[in-house]
């Protein structure tokens, strides 16, 4: 096997209880175990009624199975009573053959009652399980539409999703799998325990020695495995991010000759995880034979001292078989709860993850004082102060916008043109002053009512998988096949849409490549139109394509916004001559403001940014 795949077979989850290495596998720690055990633990505690028939149904599984060793060893001595009395000539001696068979037609039946509610239990567990990570992800998916964007903003998506899921999944494995298995093991270490002291003490002594004996030899190698297990999931992450860097951005790796980098980095965290997961597996493969080991001498023990308690009657030969039976069956449920402990504080970091999440600091809460039905569209910026941190961004903005008005918005890059955006969506929270809508506060305002009163057509596409007439009527739940089209008509999208061979019903892959930018855009501002708010934001909606595709873009922006407030940052200033106010925007101020032909007058900064476009491109 290739290094490389070798490096793969150790992804994804560890193996399950009763796959061994999982016992070894230390991987990631809780904080603080306790506070998020008690707080996962009230996730439980809704179906505590089920909990509790689960462990009824686990206690009476474990405990019809226990009791069958020791019935079938009565069955055993019966039989060897009966023949070793006939063989020694002992009158009226011989098999009772009756008395074997209603043993084993009762060892049948408590094998059968015990696989019953085993099934019982897994069935009731199932539901526990998922439900509570059912509620679990409600949770989170409400946390998520709360979380301001700053949140977003400033933590990978990779980071996030994986909270979602896989740590979710974790917690859903563990109540699914684990907990049924640890109160089965539990019930299980003290039946055995008290079925082999009804049969001997002296041999129970023996058995239960070689447990701690078996905790000492193992802890040193448990404790090394955990390291490189920790090594391998960290390793692997970066493995994996590396990875889908470069399939997204595989177009740039290859424009800029990066590949042979790319391969060598792959090669080196590969490198990295096949050396830190043979190192995981081998070491904690160490542990299955030593156990082995232990358990075995352990029986050659029971055997012997077994044979001679036999030889002066202390105890009888089935009830032999049976002990050696239950010290076989004893090593197992130890080996599961010491899996299950592992499992457990990987679960727990897991469920810390997601707590984290849910901890984090929301939005700040509506005040919803002020309700507005349809906005004119009069929108004030009063005395606005903001920043990202502690440093002020913006400082003292004063912008006056009166419905119908078409604002540009320019400014080289940094300027505070976007953020000015954010803002208006409240996307952010304002430092100082105020954002008036038709003299309505936007902070005393739901932010559904706000951000409903918006439409917007960003620089950055995004459409998601499905077909084109879904990815339009986005913009408006219930919207009709009739308006679905006569919004891709005023969005100049209908003909090209027409042209696909599915029409409205093509359908977009995940990424939207089966279609152009222009096309994309077009898709965009017909969810737009569709939407049909007071007010729109057009952020650089035409500046990735070509000529003839921007008349287009062109002409349906000029159809969505009229009768509309707009709000449309620049950066081809050509684009905007026609607009009601031009706001010049630098470090976070608005510098200058008019019209086109009154700032080109002021001969300022404004005037400097159009002349070096202009003379750049007369240049050209």
């Amino acid at each position: 096997m290739s290094k490389q795949k070798k490096s793969q077979s150790q992804g994804g989850r560890p193996m399950g209880p009763g796959g061994g290495n999982a016992m070894m596998m230390g991987g990631q720690k809780a904080k603080n175990f306790k506070g998020t055990l008690r707080r996962l633990l009230k996730y439980l505690k809704p179906r505590r009624n089920q909990l509790i028939a689960v462990f009824v149904a686990a206690i009476l599984s474990t405990v019809f199975a226990i009791v069958g060793p020791k019935i079938m060893g009565n069955a055993i001595t019966t039989l060897f009573e009966g023949a070793y009395g006939k063989l020694s000539g002992v009158p009226g001696a011989g098999i009772d053959f009756d008395a074997i068979g209603k043993l084993l037609l009762l060892l049948a039946g408590l094998y059968v009652i015990s696989s019953l509610f085993t099934y019982i239990q897994q069935y009731i567990m199932s539901s526990v399980a998922q439900k509570t990570v059912y509620d679990l992800r409600e949770d989170v998916n409400h946390k998520l539409e709360k979380l301001p964007l700053k949140y977003y903003d400033g933590r990978p998506n990779g980071e996030t999703l994986s909270r979602v899921t896989n740590d979710i999944d974790t917690i859903g494995s563990t109540l699914q799998q684990s907990l049924t298995q640890f109160i089965t093991s539990i019930v299980t270490i003290v039946g055995i325990i008290v079925m082999m002291l009804t049969i001997s003490p002296i041999l129970t002594l023996i058995t239960v020695i070689s447990l701690p004996l078996s905790m000492f030899v193992i802890q040193p190698i448990l404790k090394r495995s955990q390291k490189h297990f920790a090594d391998q999931q960290r390793t692997l992450g970066q493995l994996n991010g590396h990875i889908e860097e470069m399939y997204t951005g595989h177009q740039v790796v290859k424009v800029f000759g990066h590949e042979k980098k790319a391969i060598a980095e792959f090669d080196e965290v590969n490198e990295q995880l096949y050396d830190a997961g043979r190192k995981a597996q081998f070491i904690s493969g160490i542990i299955m034979p030593m156990m082995s080991l232990i358990g075995n001498l352990s029986y050659v023990v029971i055997s012997v001292v077994g044979g001679i308690l036999v030889t002066q009657r202390a105890i009888s030969i089935g009830d032999i078989q049976a002990f050696i039976t239950y010290s076989k069956q004893f090593t197992q449920p130890v080996m599961q709860t010491a899996n299950i402990a592992n499992i457990v504080q990987s679960t727990v970091a897991a469920a810390e993850r997601v707590f984290e999440l849910l901890d984090e600091e929301e939005e700040e809460k509506e005040v919803t004082s002020e309700t507005l039905s349809r906005a004119e569209g009069s929108v004030t910026f009063d005395q606005v102060d903001f920043g990202y941190g502690e440093e002020l961004l913006i400082e003292n903005m004063n912008i006056n916008v009166l419905p119908g008005q078409t604002v540009a918005i320019v400014g080289p890059t940094g300027a505070g043109k976007t953020t000015l955006i954010n803002l208006l969506m409240r996307f952010y929270e304002l430092n100082g002053g105020k954002i008036t809508i038709d003299g309505h506060n936007t902070r005393m305002m739901s932010r559904s009512d706000l951000r409903t009163t918006f439409g917007m057509v960003l620089q950055d596409t995004w459409l998601f998988n499905g077909t084109i007439k879904d990815n339009i009527a986005f913009g408006k739940d219930g919207a009709t096949d009739e308006e679905i089209v006569a919004a891709a008509k005023t969005a100049r999208a209908d003909h090209f849409i027409r042209t696909l061979p599915d029409g409205y019903e093509t359908i977009l892959n995940e990424e939207a490549s089966n279609i152009s930018q222009g096309q994309k855009q077009l898709l965009t501002i017909a969810r737009a139109v569709l939407a049909n708010p007071p007010i729109m934001i057009l952020d650089e909606a035409t500046s990735s394509v070509d000529t003839r595709t921007e008349l287009l873009i062109q002409q349906a922006m000029n159809r969505l916004m009229k009768n509309r407030t707009s709000f449309v940052i620049a950066h081809r200033l050509s684009t905007i001559r026609d607009a009601d106010l031009i706001l010049v925007m630098n470090q976070g101020k608005v510098i200058e403001q008019g019209t086109h032909s009154e700032l080109i007058e002021k001969n300022g900064f404004y005037a400097d940014l159009y002349n070096s476009q202009f003379a750049t491109k007369k240049a050209i």
